[in-house]
């Protein structure tokens, strides 16, 4: 009986080792990233050996290239080639991908835009194009990525104004916009996304009112960071900000903002860096924010605040990398 078992046992690991070594990379994929490795311009291709893009036989799987088997196929999830100067049009390719969770090709000198086909990668979670020449419009096709948490698009020269598709993505954490050519107002219905922590839209070319943007009742409830900076954001600051109790970050230097500063702010329990400097502020600071248990950080410089008004810190430029927040 004992020898049964063991030749039981024997044959089913066999049995799974064949299906280990029968396990074939999907078609679509293959086809993908050897269109991709075809691409002018794509300088990671000396590391891609071999035709099969998750490994075949005593060949690894590409570089940057992660897989995972699905039934009796290998599947891509993965595909993270960033920082190799990649030049030239954003590899449509790449949507065909479908199986991807994970896209990351920052700090390349991809150009031109994101492709509307961007929507079919329905169980993306991580997108990251930051540090590119992307330029056009942000395809509202975004918007239709509901397993996106973390969203990356910083540092190019994407134009036109924020679609409201993305809040239509209910598990988004972390939105990057910094540093493009963006207009038009902040959409509202972005206060809606229940599990945001980050929102950066500064250094764009943005307009309307913090008011505009709050509107919603109940918005942005676990916002920790809010980067507004750089603009041309116009009225005041609203009391309202002030139900944002977990803001630990409120950005708002350089921006045409007038009127005082509303005593609430001081009452946002972890308020760590408030930057107020380069508007049209006046009147005084409230004492309360120099009693404030975390407040680090205050700068006020650039306004019209009575005299005898003073700082919070030590004056410094705060500009966080992205990569400061990816996880």
């Amino acid at each position: 009986m004992a020898r049964v078992r063991v030749a039981t046992a024997v044959s089913l690991i066999l049995l799974l080792l064949n299906i280990v070594v029968d396990c074939k990379t999907l078609k679509r994929d293959v086809k993908a990233l050897n269109e991709i490795k075809a691409s002018l311009g794509w300088r990671v291709v000396y590391a891609w050996v071999g035709d099969d893009p998750c490994g075949d036989g005593d060949l690894p799987a590409w570089s940057g290239v992660t897989c995972s088997t699905q039934g009796d196929y290998r599947v891509v999830t993965e595909l993270e080639v960033y920082a190799v100067s990649i030049i030239g049009p954003f590899p449509t390719a790449v949507t065909n991908l479908l199986d991807l969770t994970r896209l990351d090709l920052h700090n390349n000198k991809l150009t031109g835009p994101i492709p509307p086909q961007i929507g079919r990668l329905k169980r993306l979670k991580v997108l990251n194009l930051r540090w590119n020449k992307l330029q056009d419009v942000i395809p509202p096709e975004i918007g239709e990525l509901k397993r996106l948490t973390h969203l990356y698009l910083s540092f190019n020269s994407f134009k036109g104004e924020i679609p409201r598709e993305l809040a239509n993505l209910p598990e988004l954490q972390y939105l990057h916009l910094h540093e493009n050519r963006l207009i038009g107002r902040i959409p509202a219905e972005l206060g809606t996304l229940r599990n945001l922590r980050h929102l950066d839209v500064g250094n764009n070319h943005l307009v309307g009112t913090i008011r505009e943007l709050i509107r919603i009742e109940g918005c942005f409830p676990v916002l920790r960071n809010l980067y507004l900076n750089n603009n041309y954001l116009t009225g005041g600051i609203p009391a309202q900000l002030a139900n944002m109790t977990n803001l630990e970050i409120l950005y708002l230097s350089y921006n045409k903002m007038s009127g005082i500063v509303p005593a609430g702010l001081a009452h946002i329990p972890k308020l760590t860096y408030l930057y107020l400097d380069h508007n049209q502020l006046s009147g005084r600071i409230p004492d309360a924010f120099y009693k404030h248990p975390y407040l680090k950080e205050l700068y006020i410089e650039g306004n019209a605040f009575r005299p005898g008004v003073n700082p919070i810190g030590i004056h410094k430029v705060l500009e966080l990398s992205d990569s400061d927040f990816l996880f």
